[in-house]
This record gives C-alpha cells, sequence and structure tokens, in this order.
C-alpha cells in the first residue's frame, strides 16, 4: 500500500513519457523540421487531390489549429518558444506586444493545468504560411541549437504536471512584462521565457529554473530602479514614449 501512494499522487503516462524522451533526444529544431515536412506534403496531396478550377494558392500553408493538434501535450512549450523569439531581439517593439497576449494566454492555461493549449475556433482556423515557420527555424537555429547540446532531462519534479503549472503561473509576470512597450521590458524576458519552454520542451528543470530567474529577475530589478529612480525614472519613459509619435 505504502509503494502504491506515490503513484496514486503522480499518474505517469507511459506513452508521454517515451514521447518525450524521443523528443529530448532529437532537438527542438528536428521536431520543428519534421513537423512542417509533414504538414507540407499533406497540404501538396490535398491540393493534389482538388480540381484543376480551385484557387491557386501561392505558399503551402496549414491552420493553427492543425499545428496544435499534431504538437500534442508538447505545444506549450513549442508555441511558448514561438512566441518568445520575437521578443529577444533588443529595441524592437510593437511585435513583442502583440505576441506577449497569446504567450500570457498560454501561461494562465498552464497554471491552470490543462493538457494542451486551447484558442477559439476563429483562431484555429487561421491558415498560416509553413514559409514563416521555415524562418523562425533559420533565424534561431543555431542559438536553439547550441543550448540543446548542454540540455538534458533532469529534475523531473520541475517539469512534471505541479512543476509546469507553477511555471505557468510564474510565466504571467514576464509575460506582463513584455506587453508593456517600454525600453528594457521585452528583450531579457523574452530569452527568459524561451529558455523555460526550451527546458519544458527538453524536459530539462534545470533550464525551466535558469529561464523563470532570468525574467523574474529582470522584472524585479526593473521594478527596483523605477521605485528608487521614480521621478527620473518616469520622465524617462515619458521621453521615451513621447519620441513614439
Amino acid at each position: 500500500m505504502l509503494n502504491a501512494a506515490p503513484a496514486a499522487m503522480h499518474p505517469v503516462d507511459p506513452a508521454e513519457e517515451i514521447q518525450h524522451a524521443i523528443d529530448a533526444r532529437r532537438g527542438v529544431i528536428d521536431l520543428f523540421r519534421a513537423m512542417l515536412a509533414d504538414l507540407e506534403a499533406d497540404w501538396r496531396a490535398a491540393r493534389a487531390a482538388q480540381s484543376h478550377e480551385a484557387e491557386p494558392v501561392l505558399a503551402p500553408e496549414a491552420e493553427l489549429g492543425v499545428i496544435i493538434d499534431r504538437l500534442d501535450e508538447r505545444a506549450f512549450g513549442m508555441l511558448m518558444l514561438l512566441l518568445a523569439l520575437p521578443c529577444t531581439p533588443p529595441f524592437v517593439y510593437l511585435l513583442p506586444q502583440i505576441v506577449s497576449l497569446p504567450m500570457l494566454a498560454l501561461a494562465a492555461q498552464m497554471a491552470a493545468g490543462r493538457q494542451a493549449p486551447w484558442f477559439p475556433q476563429g483562431v484555429r482556423a487561421r491558415r498560416l504560411q509553413l514559409k514563416e515557420f521555415g524562418k523562425v527555424l533559420d533565424f534561431s537555429e543555431k542559438y536553439v541549437r547550441w543550448l540543446e547540446r548542454i540540455a538534458r532531462p533532469r529534475l523531473p519534479a520541475v517539469t512534471g504536471r505541479m512543476g509546469a503549472r507553477i511555471a505557468g503561473a510564474l510565466l504571467m509576470v514576464p509575460a506582463l512584462s513584455v506587453l508593456a512597450p517600454f525600453p528594457g521590458t521585452n528583450t531579457v524576458p523574452g530569452i527568459g521565457i524561451a529558455v523555460t519552454a526550451l527546458g519544458l520542451i527538453q524536459r530539462d528543470g534545470l533550464f525551466v529554473i535558469l529561464g523563470l530567474v532570468i525574467g523574474l529577475g529582470w522584472v524585479a530589478a526593473f521594478l527596483v530602479v523605477a521605485i528608487f529612480f521614480g521621478v527620473e525614472f518616469a520622465t524617462l519613459l515619458k521621453d521615451w514614449v513621447a519620441g513614439l509619435f
């Protein structure tokens, strides 16, 4: 009876654990490229089956809902990583503020314990060009592969179901920071979110902790500066916002 209690408290899906082990060995870049190749093959097969009168489409595309379904439970980490990457370049605004809202929604759903991301049907039905996903992979590949070389499954409690819920709740803080269109509010928090997402994908609890420390630490430091240099800091922000218009 004593041996059965931990299993009841922490149910494990063997198929899920096997899939995560495969994902950790393959790496996120290879996972994305394989998914894009499958989606493109499906798109071309569907186009070939259509009549010649069908309206031509310039490039292979797929519905967002299909991509989410292909990723299954991995969609939280994968989508979080894709949304965080545009936030990492310095002095880039507007786009990070746009992607921060779905990042915030994903973090909230993780905290609520959802098994897979949920989006309204109108969002799921949006068709996205696969070429754009390829550009994201091309841009980020060397950085992600470098991180993958040192990432490995460890600290399983951090990436387990309860750990992922805690991580989701904490990720809402840097996601909110990215939403604020002020200097220094998106690059470092975006990097923190990306590292955390990669840790969730690779089942690397150390990466999850490191990403959260980066994101939360930067937000805390930003708030400390704002508090101790209140008037000067507010003036700087006001001048910067005024310069946008």
